[in-house]
């Protein structure tokens, strides 16, 4: 239902798209966001944006480097990431929210993508 895709490895300070194609079905009229999760962490927020795509929050270790959009004609969500640095390094997840608005909080997500790996090296 989620698709995660776009992952790679990169240079510090360089920069990745990555992509999530939802199903119609998962994310009409809900928030959605991206999560990241590195090795031995626990997974973190990264990024939200709500069923519109007006309205967006970041994660302040990222605020100004990240953006998230979304194409609702192609159910499709995005993460541009900019002036990546190795600390980014994590496998990142596509989620859709239970309420038309991203929470920071996991919990508040029900389903979930199988995530795309981002390596930045130094």
């Amino acid at each position: 239902q989620l698709q995660a895709s776009g992952g790679g490895l990169v240079q510090a300070g360089g920069s990745l798209r990555l992509s999530c194609a939802a199903s119609r079905r998962t994310n009409s009229n809900n928030g959605m966001a991206w999560f990241r999760q590195a090795p031995g962490k626990e997974r973190e927020f990264v990024a939200g944006v709500d069923w519109r795509g007006s309205n967006a929050i970041e994660a302040d270790s990222v605020k100004g480097r990240f953006t998230i959009s979304r194409d609702n004609s192609k159910n499709m969500v995005y993460l541009q990431m900019n002036s990546l640095k190795p600390e980014d390094t994590a496998v990142y997840y596509c989620a859709v929210a239970l309420s038309a608005v991203p929470s920071r909080s996991s919990g508040n997500y029900r389903y979930w993508g199988q995530g795309t790996l981002v390596t930045v090296s130094s």
